[in-house]
């Protein structure tokens, strides 16, 4: 039988052993809690990389960074720069597509080359005509307004030459130049509004001037939009033929169409606005083919820049 010491220094034993297996229990269950996915986890206890803020090491809190949003793609143009060769065209051409949400030009070798213009330039002398009127403090009468409709629709010289003259002439053109920061084109030799030479670069920077209302200003721009909508007779052809009619419709124009005797040329021109783009067209011809042809091969180059058939 053992002594009264040594059974005391057993029983002390036992209690230390217990004390120890206690701290050790408490120890594994606090680690439980505190370990990430633990069934015994606290849901008070934040997790390692989780929540609106994480702790710096001087203590401060970093505020978490929204994602950004990407940038919005936009829809192609229904044009590409297409290779033409196979056309078949006689003569000299050029074409030039403008973005009008970009401002970024697309177009032929030769887009900055100039031809005369023809009744193409009657979009301008109308728009300056309104924005002018609206500067000098007046709004344009009934008779000015039906006057410009002739013009555009349905291409009356005699009308244009009236507005040409009110308008003084070949400043107009040179207010043109400035106005829509065309860089390749200049006032005709002869002063008169048809043989103003523009390239297919300016003719679309011509559209998009119209269509942003720097040409006809604020007031008068819808308006002449939908006058250029309404083209018709010998002037509707070309750019919008290509495109479905709900479509079509929706397309302004404004075409020139001329027989150069002392050049024995036709010139042929094409200027389109639509939603997203403007477009000029042009072409040169020996005149024994006939406006025709110039009409048909416009609407032809259409067709083949189209980025996808419709």
């Amino acid at each position: 039988m053992a002594s009264q010491p040594d059974a005391q220094q057993g029983g002390t034993s036992l209690l230390k052993l217990a004390a120890i297996t206690a701290i050790l229990i408490g120890f594994v269950l606090v680690s439980l809690r505190l370990l990430p996915g633990s069934p015994f986890e606290s849901a008070a206890t934040a997790r390692w990389g989780e929540g609106p803020a994480q702790e710096q090491s001087d203590g401060r809190e970093e505020q978490a960074q929204p994602t950004p949003s990407p940038s919005p793609t936009l829809e192609p143009l229904p044009f590409a720069a297409n290779d033409l060769t196979s056309l078949d065209i006689d003569g000299w051409y050029a074409w030039s597509v403008l973005d009008r949400r970009t401002g970024e030009i697309i177009g032929s070798e030769n887009m900055a080359e100039t031809s005369t213009t023809a009744s193409m330039i009657k979009s301008w002398i109308v728009a300056d005509y309104l924005r002018r009127t609206v500067e000098a403090g007046r709004t344009p009468t009934e008779t000015e307004l039906a006057d410009a409709t002739k013009i555009i629709r349905d291409s009356d010289n005699t009308r244009t030459q009236e507005f040409y003259n009110n308008l003084g002439g070949s400043v107009t053109i040179e207010r043109l130049l400035s106005h829509c920061e065309l860089t390749d084109s200049n006032v005709a030799e002869d002063g008169g509004w048809s043989r103003t030479e523009l390239s297919p670069r300016d003719t679309a920077r011509l559209g998009e001037c119209i269509a942003d209302g720097r040409a006809a200003g604020p007031e008068w721009t819808d308006w002449l939009l939908e006058e250029m909508r309404s083209v018709r007779g010998a002037g509707d052809f070309g750019i919008r033929k290509v495109f479905p009619s709900a479509v079509s419709e929706t397309i302004a124009i404004k075409n020139g169409w001329v027989d150069r005797t002392r050049e024995q040329e036709n010139h042929v021109n094409c200027l389109a606005i639509g939603d997203t783009w403007t477009m000029g067209v042009m072409l040169r011809y020996p005149v024994a083919q006939g406006y025709q042809v110039g009409m048909d091969n416009c609407q032809k180059i259409t067709e083949a820049l189209l980025a996808e058939p419709l």
